[in-house]
């Protein structure tokens, strides 16, 4: 398979359109791999340079699960993956032996995280931060790729603080930088000014996430810290006993991200598809539809 730094440095040498990615996790508990493979079948056809695995929280009994998809991705289906991996509750040796588990089954690509703590577990006295995990990884030969915040991280007030620990990413190693999601394209945009400001120069690709209910908006902004533009806040007032249009209207205004984020010559483009490759169809038809005109 291929390194997807790669991908960004050939799109950019050519001046090609940015790079579409998906994001889509595993299953929980119990459950076979058997759904994420028919949902990562339909997203085939779609022709994205890669796509994430999210990690399998530390209670899950299908702890395994983020490997044994990006291998499936992989070798069935013929897709470059990137599995996450968070370590805030890691010993050295389970990083090692997960590290093992993803060359064993060819994965090249992964994205360093630090993770939030489950309900019991024990931080790690190894790996505080992504910057701990990152050197490890470039060591072993992975192409690192990290998280970004264009709102700054929920637990920091302040945008430029946060910066400091993207660049110490950066210079960790991290090949590459994928945003949480955000709505407002302008916050995007200060972001990425004030990145390339602070000598940020690696490539950033920029997670979208279309709106499927109230309830979700209100987990994102109470969990990530992100903003809602007035035009969103409008579509969930007008359609809010109103699935079949809330869902119509937030795929159309994804797109609409999707469109100006690359009309703006952004590095990337990265979807959060939650499983539901429908989604993902409909936002790049009309993305590849704006293209065509």
């Amino acid at each position: 398979m291929k390194k997807i730094i790669n991908t960004f440095k050939r799109a950019k040498a050519n001046n090609q359109r940015p790079p579409l990615s998906f994001e889509i996790f595993p299953p929980k508990g119990v459950l076979t791999n058997d759904a994420a493979r028919e949902t990562a079948s339909k997203l085939v056809d779609l022709h994205p340079d890669f796509v994430s695995v999210t990690y399998s929280a530390g209670g899950s009994k299908n702890s395994n699960a983020t490997s044994e998809i990006a291998a499936i991705l992989q070798d069935e289906l013929d897709m470059t993956a990137m599995a996450h991996l968070t370590c805030s509750s890691a010993s050295e040796e389970k990083i090692t032996a997960a590290l093992d588990d993803l060359q064993e089954k060819g994965i090249e690509n992964v994205l360093a995280l630090r993770g939030d703590l489950i309900e019991g577990q024990t931080p790690s006295t190894r790996f505080r931060h992504a910057t701990d995990l990152i050197p490890l990884l470039k060591e072993r030969g992975f192409c690192v790729g990290a998280a970004a915040y264009p709102e700054a991280h929920p637990t920091m007030m302040d945008l430029d603080e946060d910066l400091k620990y993207l660049k110490a990413k950066q210079d960790a190693g991290a090949d590459f930088f994928v945003t949480q999601l955000f709505f407002d394209n302008e916050c995007f945009y200060r972001f990425w000014d004030k990145a390339q400001a602070a000598g940020v120069t690696a490539p950033i690709t920029c997670g979208i996430m279309p709106v499927m209910s109230k309830e979700q908006v209100q987990r994102m902004v109470f969990m990530c810290g992100v903003s809602l533009p007035g035009r969103i806040v409008k579509i969930l007032n007008r359609y809010a006993n109103d699935p079949e249009s809330l869902r119509k209207a937030s795929i159309e205004y994804a797109a609409d991200q999707l469109i100006d984020l690359a009309d703006h010559g952004v590095d990337g483009l990265h979807l959060y598809t939650m499983n539901k490759p429908e989604i993902a169809q409909q936002c790049l038809a009309l993305l590849r539809d704006s293209w065509r005109q």
